[in-house]
């Protein structure tokens, strides 16, 4: 009796997650096709969560903004939804642009089993960076700033919301954990510059400094895309182990988010309770 409820309550704790790490053409209409398709084999397969990677129905191309950004509701929320309804999941829709106001914005959404939206997330930090010799971006110059943390519950997990270059805030992971989250996810396009170097790092460093799970989901990589994606979508766990990861090509990863595992690290290392907050506290603001 006891091993069964044991069991029982095991089974409770996990939840079956998919990465969808998907090639992305210029046509906005294909690729709302084939991640339609995706979501429905992911979730043919069992996963019960499943994320779409950054930029996901269009290039990541801002020169082309107004060709691709849609307002919400429209067309791609609209084909997001119909996918969490139609395979009752809860669905992270990677991201897509957005205009707004006459502003555009990089912009994630979360839908649950029956279609409803669960989150709405905007890119907070901006890719403004000069490597020398290799790579000069200015995300800025075309996109507006997310000005608000999000969090939503996928079940009995959740999950805190960033993209792409909002991995490496620290601060930013460190107050969704203070916020209960157990998953953190992020669609994000490194690129062959900042991929290699970096990427790996980043998701096992925020999962080690919050004892969560963390999600990157990248597109597929095109090597005669405008932005060439490093690719390497990743899930990694609260002890910093890569659970599992893609190369290059179009791939679905599947996991499992285990929280009996993430309370067992918690208790192990008890960061969050030997915190020295009579000497340092983080806030936020909003």
């Amino acid at each position: 009796m006891t091993i069964q409820h044991a069991i029982v309550l095991r089974q409770v704790n996990e939840l079956s997650i998919a990465l969808i790490q998907m090639a992305v053409t210029a046509s906005k209409e294909a690729n709302l096709e084939k991640a339609s398709e995706l979501i429905a084999k992911a979730a043919g397969e069992g996963a019960k969560l499943v994320c779409l990677p950054e930029f996901f129905n269009s290039p990541y191309d801002l020169r082309h903004l107004d060709v691709y950004a849609e307002k919400i509701p429209g067309q791609t929320s609209t084909v997001l939804s119909n996918a969490a309804k139609n395979n009752n999941i809860y669905l992270i829709g990677g991201t897509y642009p957005e205009v707004d106001d006459d502003k555009f914005y990089n912009t994630c959404l979360a839908f649950g089993p029956n279609g409803e939206t669960l989150a709405k997330f905007r890119k907070i930090h901006l890719f403004d960076i000069d490597v020398p010799g290799k790579i000069t971006f200015k995300e800025s110059n075309s996109i507006s700033p997310g000005n608000s943390l999000v969090t939503f519950d996928a079940a009995f997990v959740k999950v805190g919301l960033g993209i792409c270059y909002d991995v490496r805030f620290p601060h930013l992971a460190s107050l969704y954990a203070d916020k209960g989250c157990h998953l953190l996810v992020y669609p994000a396009a490194f690129n062959m510059t900042t991929g290699p170097a970096h990427w790996e790092i980043l998701h096992k460093g925020r999962a080690l400094d919050n004892q969560v799970y963390v999600a990157m989901i990248s597109p597929a990589r095109d090597e005669n895309a405008p932005y060439v994606a490093w690719g390497h979508s990743s899930f990694t766990d609260p002890w910093g182990r890569v659970i599992t990861k893609a190369e290059e090509k179009e791939t679905i990863l599947k996991a499992e988010i285990d929280l009996d595992l993430l309370e067992e690290v918690r208790q192990q290392i008890p960061l969050r309770k030997q915190q020295r907050k009579d000497l340092y506290q983080l806030s936020d603001k909003k």
